[in-house]
């Protein structure tokens, strides 16, 4: 039995989700007595390998090739299952990020797994590894046990704590896979970084908006406690659709699963789309004038009010706390 954690970079920088990764299968290798191997895929990352040691991993693969500077699904496809293959490794951890989540049906089809997506918790029972993950849009959590031979599980984002790193050292590993043109048949050829705030998916703190906001320029009232607080801006689907905020803001089923330490549900009545993708934040502060909106009954803080009104004093309060 062996674990390979695939850790997800971006631009040379591992994401937050690699030390979650790392931290996981470390804990899930030493309950079940067994070796765990990270993966690094990319363009210049042998570098940052070594940064993995800190978070429990001892041993780093690293697949480093000029051809990887950009994402590609059915390169990293072959590479994970080749080395997964190589390793003998039959259970692999990865982030259940967008990449996360492209690759992951992939590699089951590729190495004949069971797969569990969007997991919140692993524990081990009888030798066995039982996934938690919600189901029908949060309204059911599901303990899970995969019989296949090969396991694959996916771990969504912020629930997995990592720690700080504690500086101890990985042996690195470099590793060539061959890979030809055919290997590239998706392709990235350009990337877009966003700058300034935090991404939802890993921001310890979002501020959410939604059709409460009255209209895109009260967006404004959302933008100044984000900054305040170093958070990230989120949006409901409804706010979305009315073309008020882009799609990559949007929270929810048919937008991104975040679960930072510090929700704000600004303007947002909480359908269940919506909750679908941010009930499993550890602490939720809703604002909204319907003291019977659905968002209150999962909330641990509410606050019955106009958000236009509310907002401005709230952000001018944590001002004067912080000391800004």
């Amino acid at each position: 039995m062996k674990i390979l954690a695939i850790a997800e970079q971006r631009e040379g920088k591992f994401k937050k989700t690699a030390f979650e990764i790392t931290k996981a299968a470390k804990e899930i290798a030493d309950k079940l007595n067994c070796e765990m191997v990270s993966l690094v895929i990319g363009s210049a990352v042998e570098s940052i390998a070594s940064e993995l040691g800190g978070f429990g991993a001892t041993r780093v693969i690293v697949v480093d090739d000029p051809q990887l500077n950009y994402y590609s699904t059915t390169a990293y496809t072959k590479i994970i299952s080749e080395i997964a293959k190589k390793e003998s490794a039959n259970i692999l951890l990865l982030p259940a990020s967008q990449i996360g989540k492209d690759l992951a049906p992939r590699l089951a089809v590729k190495l004949d797994a069971g797969l569990v997506s969007d997991c919140t918790a692993l524990k081990i029972e009888d030798g066995n590894i039982i996934a938690t993950r919600p189901i029908f849009a949060g309204k059911i959590i599901s303990d899970v046990k995969i019989v296949a031979d090969v396991q694959i599980f996916t771990l969504r984002p912020n629930v997995f704590t990592a720690g700080s790193s504690n500086g101890a050292p990985a042996t690195v590993e470099k590793v060539a896979v061959e890979l030809t043109q055919a290997d590239f048949a998706a392709k990235a050829v350009e990337t877009k970084v966003a700058v300034g705030r935090p991404d939802v998916t890993e921001a310890s703190i979002i501020v959410s908006g939604g059709r409460g906001m009255k209209g895109p320029e009260n967006f404004k009232l959302i933008e100044d406690l984000a900054d305040v607080l170093g958070a990230g801006v989120g949006t409901s689907r409804a706010a979305v659709d009315a073309g008020w905020r882009p799609h990559d803001e949007q929270v929810g089923q048919t937008g991104k699963t975040v679960a930072p330490n510090l929700y704000f549900a600004c303007g947002i009545s909480g359908a269940i789309q919506h909750l679908a993708g941010m009930s499993s934040s550890k602490c939720i502060v809703a604002i909204n004038k319907d003291k019977d909106a659905p968002i209150f009954q999962i909330a641990d803080y509410g606050i019955v009010g106009d958000v236009i009104e509310v907002l401005p004093v709230l952000t001018q309060e944590i001002k004067t706390l912080l000391g800004k």
